[in-house]
């Protein structure tokens, strides 16, 4: 995927016609990270737009028990870190590369001249913060009042509106996912992610596909977030 192609395809700058995208281009930097490298840790104080151009990122917050949860996943097209431009505050997460990245940088100086040449952009940046927002209260409340079992299907949805892909029998997650990603996005242990996504295998709602995650049934998913899964064992409960 090339620069304008990226451009494009972010919900942000996807509305803007194609002479502006071409102004606006030149201005990004590219910036290559291998697997587990940082792009930005918490507390470092914001100076640049970043978009995923190829690879993935995740958003990650510390805690003081040194236990990580993950906030976030950004794709190509997705922007992240932005919010703090504005309000020139320390970043409060982390985002690190789940994967070899390029990243798309422009500078806060040169972002706030482009805002100001095109000040009609500021609904789409309002939307995309909107959306951000919306699914950060998404992941609060989930980790706050939802069992386990209904944290990780929730992830498994969201993912799969994500970065799914239809295919013959179900839906393919395609993003390679470790047990300690989806213990980390759930706020749980390894042990008790692998034993729900195990119940999950064996009630044949999804299966391990080379690294990745298949969702043979994504209705009994809906089903376990919603909690109306009556096989549900009762002493699941809300063991974290």
């Amino acid at each position: 995927m090339d620069r304008l192609q990226t451009l494009k395809k972010s919900l942000f700058f996807s509305s803007l016609s194609e002479p502006i995208l071409k102004e606006i281009g030149p201005h990004f930097i590219e910036e290559k990270y291998r697997r587990d490298d940082y792009i930005f840790f918490e507390g470092d104080f914001p100076e640049w737009l970043h978009i995923v151009m190829e690879g993935r990122v995740k958003l990650i917050k510390h805690s003081d028990t040194g236990k990580d949860i993950i906030l976030q996943i950004f794709t190509p097209g997705d922007m992240f870190g932005e919010a703090s431009l504005f309000d020139r505050k320390p970043y409060a997460s982390s985002a690190q590369a789940m994967e070899p990245s390029t990243i798309l940088k422009m500078s806060r100086k040169d972002f706030f001249l482009f805002f100001g040449r095109h000040p009609f952009i500021a609904t789409e940046l309002i939307t995309e913060l909107g959306r951000q927002l919306r699914e950060a209260h998404a992941t609060i409340k989930s980790l706050a009042v939802d069992r386990v079992e209904q944290r990780i299907a929730h992830i498994l949805l969201k993912l799969a509106d994500k970065v799914g892909v239809s295919q013959k029998g179900g839906i393919m997650i395609n993003l390679p996912l470790t047990r300690q990603d989806l213990a980390d996005m759930a706020g749980t242990t390894v042990e008790t992610a692998i034993r729900v996504m195990s119940r999950f295998t064996k009630s044949k709602f999804i299966k391990p596909a080379n690294g990745k995650i298949f969702l043979l049934h994504p209705q009994a998913l809906q089903r376990v977030l919603e909690g109306k899964d009556d096989s549900e064992p009762a002493a699941a409960g809300r063991k974290s």
